[in-house]
């Protein structure tokens, strides 16, 4: 598959990739910039933790939806305009954001963000993966996995700096990411290649399904786990972050809310980077090993109260979450053909965000019952459950592997 020319003013494929992986950390921006004002709007509005938790999860679930509908889209309308439809849908839930004064027009704003970012997601992915160098496999999946947390980590600083330091702080930064998407939308339609010549099946790939290409099966199945764990735990961070630096480590200032958020994805992404070259098995395994050890720190912070406990354990969980994602992001989408991409990818993002929202929405609950310290403190313990068994699941696979080697050599 190679990248079309339509019209003489369309980028080449270096600075189309660049521009693709500059949306994709935007539109996560947008998802993460809501964490800083959740304290600040349940105050002003007054809302439970379980509410809080409904309304980060909303935004889930519509993603989920759009991903199982029109995350293969893209494969037979072309790239371009099924971008372009997600941009110009996510500036629209950032004027909902503006206009939100209560519960009811926050959630239908998280559900139209959900909806747009699910759309835009297996598009994106799909896109970044087919305008990469010919030479450059890897730099596709590593900005694939690092373009996201980037864009969490920019969403959360920009929205606390926001808060705290600039006028009309729960509206700004939906202006300015509204302004962005339909700029982003603009430059999609006008100067981005096509990757995909149209084919017929539009109307099928609308049939909700996961597809997973047989080649890559057993390796997905392998990197569930890894899925499972990373996501769940940023999950945690992004929905109960806020709270949990305001009220169990006294933090007051939203701007340093927001670098505490932030420092989680900042070191997957560092994380990601630093391992774009090492093999797909040892990043993995650094990965969950950081994981582990970083869900560890952070129970010893909830228990002391410490401060630079907690900034420690996000910077060592967050970069187990960008290793171990990286790796298991590569696993898989090294086993599919070009047109398989987008619906790979989203069967990805699928298994990512059900851990993302799910134990963040049980946890919610909990947190009405016993407490928030309590229910982190059990959340922490269930991801490094969770990291353990997908290390012993990947050293168990590898070892696997192997022994047919070893047998052979020994002939």
């Amino acid at each position: 598959m190679g990248v079309t020319h339509g019209e003489p003013w369309t980028l080449g494929r270096g600075a189309a990739f660049w521009t693709v992986a500059g949306a994709t950390a935007t539109l996560l921006a947008a998802s993460s910039a809501p964490s800083p004002l959740y304290p600040v709007l349940q105050a002003r509005i007054g809302f439970s933790a379980l509410t809080l938790t409904v309304i980060f999860a909303v935004y889930v679930v519509a993603l989920l939806v759009a991903l199982l509908t029109v995350g293969r889209l893209s494969d037979f309308l072309g790239r371009r305009p099924v971008l372009a439809a997600a941009l110009v849908v996510e500036a629209a839930s950032m004027g909902l954001f503006l206009l939100a004064d209560g519960v009811p027009l926050l959630l239908l704003a998280r559900v139209v963000q959900g909806l747009a970012t699910g759309a835009a997601v297996g598009v994106l992915g799909a896109y970044l993966l087919d305008l990469q160098p010919d030479d450059g496999r890897r730099l596709g999946s590593l900005v694939n996995g690092a373009a996201p947390t980037t864009g969490l980590a920019l969403g959360a600083v920009g929205t606390g700096v926001l808060v705290q330091y600039a006028p009309a702080p729960t509206h700004l930064v939906f202006a300015l990411l509204g302004v962005a998407f339909l700029i982003l939308a603009l430059v999609t339609v006008t100067v981005l290649p096509e990757t995909v010549s149209r084919a017929p099946g539009a109307l099928r790939a609308l049939r909700p399904r996961v597809a997973v290409p047989a080649a890559a099966r057993r390796e997905f199945l392998g990197a569930t786990p890894t899925m499972v764990a990373t996501w769940a735990l940023g999950g945690l961070v992004l929905s109960v972050g806020g709270s949990l630096l305001s009220q169990v480590f006294d933090v007051t200032s939203s701007a340093v809310v927001g670098v505490g958020i932030a420092l989680f994805s900042s070191a997957g992404t560092v994380a990601a980077v630093l391992a774009r070259d090492a093999a797909v098995t040892t990043t993995a395994h650094r990965g969950l090993g950081a994981l582990l050890v970083g869900t560890g720190v952070l129970e010893g912070a909830l228990q002391t109260a410490s401060l630079p406990l907690f900034v420690l354990a996000s910077l060592v969980a967050g970069a187990g979450f960008g290793a171990s994602f990286l790796g298991a992001l590569r696993a898989v989408t090294q086993l599919a053909a070009p047109h398989e991409r987008a619906a790979l990818l989203s069967a990805v993002y699928v298994v990512s965000y059900l851990a993302f929202s799910v134990p963040a929405v049980v946890a919610g609950v909990l947190i009405t019952r016993v407490g928030l310290l309590p229910t982190v403190q059990g959340y922490g313990a269930f991801v490094a459950v969770l990291a353990a068994v997908s290390l012993l699941v990947q050293l168990v696979r590898r070892g696997g592997a192997a022994a047919p080697g070893q047998a052979h050599s020994a002939r």
